[in-house]
């Protein structure tokens, strides 16, 4: 079962690292030409520091049917970084795209009334005819060691559809050097799920040694003109889907592990 029931908790120990949602509109020139200093003046009380930085975008190829295919290199586009006090919560904005992230998630109801804020002003400061996608992830990351489960197996924490073969007797967790779960998944209506499950290493670990069991949906609407007033609605579905998917990964003993408050 990859959806599951609804029902929401707060967790003492939540397993979530960050939650990300990401609107894409048509190319908006004037952000990257000159400094957003309008809208860093609408955000400053909540995003006080700020940071722009050029990222180099992927290589372009042109014919590529033809027999001599060129590749172009694509001009570096500006991402402004507008930054809460306590580095938790981020406004990330370029020409094409604006998404607020946080590394300390507590609720759907917090993150949603900062993110209609956010993009009351995107929208007031540069008027965009309209979006063309909406994304929502969430990336957790499974720790047995916090959560005093040293002993246990992924197999014991985690559902068989998103453990692949560690949920089969006959293998061996401490013999499997790599196995993880990569779904792209159709939902219908314009939305789909990108999907990566399974063991891994934070930061390739560097600062921590414990391998996670990382579970990290993408879930999105794509359309050619969605209006700023159905956004709130697309989001909220998205993250129904967020929540019955993280409740059908879950084992019970790894939820009770993990502090469970019903909401």
């Amino acid at each position: 079962m990859l959806f599951a029931d609804n029902a929401r908790y707060s967790y003492v120990n939540s397993p979530l690292i960050e939650v990300i949602c990401q609107l894409r509109f048509p190319a908006i020139l004037s952000i990257g030409s000159t400094d957003p200093a309008q809208f860093q003046e609408a955000v400053r009380d909540d995003f006080p520091r700020y940071v722009a930085r050029q990222e180099q975008q992927p290589l372009k190829i042109t014919n590529p049917n033809s027999p001599q295919p060129q590749v172009e290199r694509q001009a570096p586009i500006t991402n402004y970084n507008f930054i809460s006090a306590d580095g938790l919560w981020k406004i990330n904005l370029t020409k094409d795209f604006i998404a607020l992230s946080t590394l300390r998630y507590t609720s759907w109801e917090e993150f949603a009334q900062k993110l209609d804020k956010v993009l009351a002003l995107f929208i007031q400061t540069y008027r965009p005819a309209f979006f063309e996608r909406i994304g929502l992830r969430y990336v957790n990351a499974f720790s047995r060691n916090r959560l005093g489960l040293q002993e246990e197996l992924w197999d014991d924490l985690i559902n068989s559809p998103f453990i692949g073969v560690l949920s089969e007797p006959d293998v061996d967790e401490k013999a499997t050097g790599k196995c993880a779960l990569d779904v792209e998944l159709n939902l219908g209506e314009a939305r789909r799920l990108k999907l990566h499950a399974g063991p891994g290493m934070l930061g390739d670990g560097k600062k921590d040694p414990e391998p996670k069991f990382i579970l990290d949906n993408d879930l999105s609407v794509t359309d050619k003109q969605i209006p700023a007033q159905s956004i709130a609605g697309h989001l909220d579905i998205l993250h129904d889907y967020a929540v019955r998917l993280f409740n059908a990964a879950i084992t019970d003993e790894l939820r009770n592990a993990m502090g469970p408050t019903p909401k």
